[in-house]
């Protein structure tokens, strides 16, 4: 029996924790080149690209960022798609996983722009136009926002995995034979929203990531 609702993200195996190998399925699913023809799902991963591509050269100049913002997105939306099916659990679910790949991204441009273009970076601690009296005030709150950063990139994701997972649980618990007619429409409702919202979180995180690139010269 379940201890808690949280225990459903917790890997079920006893002698080892063979859940974690679902993190792998994206680099299992997507290496598809070896085939004479392309299929439909490499047309699809091909458009998909295009797509994030043309989204992502408005928002920053760096094509390798473009490039690791693409690669972050499509692995985490496999992971969180991937969670979806029976008796896999969420990979994202869990903050250590979240926050192992927020805080690598986030270290590589702090580093990278901090090292390199010391003066410009500076230049984004203080908001122009802002007024000298609350100058220290704004430097020590875009400081704090830009040290908190893949917090909140992980938190949200995690955040957002567990609660429809949950919701689902809830119904999945509480269903019965006479209750039917309405837990069902309902559980499909929210399945089809957890859908959505595994390709939008992955996008969301992968965007900022992108926008927080462009205060790099």
């Amino acid at each position: 029996m379940m201890t808690s609702l949280f225990s459903t993200f917790d890997p079920t195996t006893s002698m080892m924790q063979m859940n974690w190998l679902i993190m792998i399925t994206p680099m299992i699913i997507l290496p598809k080149w070896f085939w004479i023809k392309k299929s439909r799902w490499n047309k699809m991963m091909k458009l998909v690209e295009k797509k994030l591509t043309s989204e992502f050269k408005t928002m920053t100049h760096h094509k390798e960022m473009m490039i690791m913002s693409t690669s972050v997105f499509i692995f985490i939306m496999m992971m969180n798609i991937m969670g979806l099916f029976p008796y896999i659990y969420t990979a994202t679910s869990h903050l250590s996983i979240s926050l192992s790949i927020a805080l690598p991204m986030w270290l590589m441009m702090n580093i990278y722009g901090w090292t390199s273009f010391t003066n410009n970076m500076f230049k984004h601690m203080l908001p122009k136009g802002t007024p000298l009296m609350i100058s220290p005030m704004m430097i020590m709150i875009e400081t704090i926002g830009n040290l908190i950063r893949p917090i909140s990139l992980s938190v949200r994701l995690t955040a957002n995995m567990i609660a429809g997972h949950l919701l689902m649980t809830l119904l999945g618990n509480t269903a019965s034979t006479e209750k039917m007619l309405i837990t069902l429409p309902m559980q499909m409702m929210l399945m089809a929203f957890e859908s959505s919202i595994s390709i939008i979180q992955a996008y969301v995180l992968s965007t900022l990531l992108t926008l927080y690139s462009s205060e790099i010269p």
